[in-house]
Parts: structure tokens; C-alpha cells; sequence
């Protein structure tokens, strides 16, 4: 196969993934707007409760400060937010193991159980979707999902080094 085809296949194949992963958010992002509905937070606790679960997943849990810039609030917004989300048995806050000093968020019991049992039936539906495909498809799947996430990332750096310079700039003039 020439390169400029094999280019070309390549970039069409990154074309549909971009389209994937777009599909994906959008089904995302529609269920836990039904989620927020159906247990009476909005889409804003919603998003909170993701960025601490997905931090608590992956063995770093959030403060409230670290919360906050990733949510993009005022420290006041995110204070009630995080109240609200402990009156109503949804987080809790412990004191970091590594250092007492600071508070971490965690989900709290009532909390992981209200997930647990509205997310149960899409964990089937997806166990259902996957459970043809082979083991080596799902770890490159796996692969390209990582990448995708360091992209993200990425790209979210520049924006906000962009954003500081910005400011920097706006100050300046």
C-alpha cells in the first residue's frame, strides 16, 4: 500500500473515533443529566460527583480547592456545592492519609450505593456489548482510550497556559 492511502486510511480511521468519543460524550452527558433529574441534584453536583469518583478511581482523590479548578467556580460556589453534596449523603470528607492537614473528598456510603444501583443496568448493557469482542480488542480499546484521556489532558493545559497568558497580556495593555 502506497503512503499517501495508508495516510489517508489513517486519518480516516482517527475521524471516526473523534466521531465515536463525541457519541460517546453526548450519551454520557444525556445520562447523568436523567441521573441528576431522577435523585434531585443538578447537572452541576453531577459533574462534581464524576470528577471525584473518576479522581477516587484513579488513587488520587480531590480536595475541595483541586474540585473547584476543575469544576471552574469560585471557592464560595464550590463550599455549598460540596455541603449540599455532604447534607445530602452523596460525598464525605476524610482526612488525607498522606497529610492530615488536608481534606479530601470521598464518595460517601449512601452515595456509592445510589450510583451502584442507577448505573448497574448500563454496566450490564455494556458487559453485553463487549462480551464478543476479543480480549485483544478490548485492551487496544483500552490503549486508544488512555491516549485519547492524555490528549484531553493535554490540550486543557495549553487552553490554560493560554488563559494565563491571556490574562497576562489583558494586564499588561
Amino acid at each position: 500500500m502506497n503512503p499517501d492511502r495508508r495516510a489517508e486510511e489513517r486519518a480516516q480511521l482517527e475521524a471516526l473515533i473523534a466521531a465515536d468519543v463525541r457519541a460517546l460524550t453526548g450519551e454520557s452527558d444525556q445520562i447523568g443529566r436523567r441521573f441528576a433529574a431522577i435523585h434531585h441534584v443538578n447537572p452541576t453536583d453531577f459533574r462534581a460527583l464524576l470528577h471525584v469518583l473518576v479522581a477516587e478511581t484513579s488513587g488520587a482523590p480531590l480536595a475541595a480547592g483541586e474540585l473547584r479548578q476543575k469544576m471552574g467556580v469560585s471557592g464560595a460556589a464550590i463550599t455549598y456545592l460540596v455541603e449540599r453534596m455532604i447534607e445530602s449523603g452523596h460525598l464525605r470528607r476524610e482526612s488525607d492519609p498522606a497529610d492530615r492537614r488536608k481534606v479530601i473528598l470521598r464518595y460517601a456510603d449512601h452515595g456509592r450505593r445510589v450510583a451502584g444501583a442507577f448505573f448497574a443496568p448500563l454496566a450490564e448493557h455494556m458487559h453485553t456489548q463487549m462480551a464478543d469482542l476479543p480480549d485483544a480488542d478490548l485492551a487496544a480499546a483500552h490503549r486508544v482510550l488512555t491516549a485519547l484521556i492524555e490528549a484531553m489532558r493535554r490540550f486543557q493545559n495549553e487552553l490554560k497556559a493560554g488563559e494565563s497568558g491571556a490574562a497576562t497580556t489583558a494586564e499588561e495593555t
